[in-house]
């Protein structure tokens, strides 16, 4: 009896496997059946709605400024807008210095002119 050489020992197993990988080959069951819930009618006439709508390939914001809904009045905002940028210590933070607190000791500018012409007007 002739012994096997290794060619022929891989050989045969990977004929082996090709054969168990064969046995274990599913069926092809074509394309899986639509479920829609438009019909064909209606997907086309969408279509042609969408296809001829104004404006459908501009950009948002390239029309020029969006309205939007204001929950605060423009005075508000702007009196608070003021007061924060004339506060003497707007730009210091606990973390400016280390192991430092902040403790503003400075009156806000505006409440000073608030509270002078509050006093002028008792005169």
């Amino acid at each position: 009896m002739k012994a096997l050489s290794l060619t022929q020992i891989v050989t045969v197993g990977s004929f082996a496997l090709l054969a168990a990988a064969g046995a274990k080959a599913e069926t092809y069951e074509g394309v899986q059946p639509l479920a829609s819930a438009k019909s064909r009618a209606e997907v086309n006439a969408e279509a042609v709605r969408t296809a001829s709508a104004p404006d459908q390939n501009v950009v948002r914001g390239s029309r020029g400024a969006e309205t939007m809904a204001t929950s605060r009045d423009r005075a508000g905002v702007v009196f608070e807008a003021m007061r924060t940028a004339a506060a003497p210590d707007q730009n210091v933070t606990s973390g400016s210095r280390v192991n430092s607190k902040v403790i503003s000791t400075l009156q806000n500018p505006l409440d000073a002119r608030a509270a002078a012409a509050g006093n002028s007007n008792k005169l």
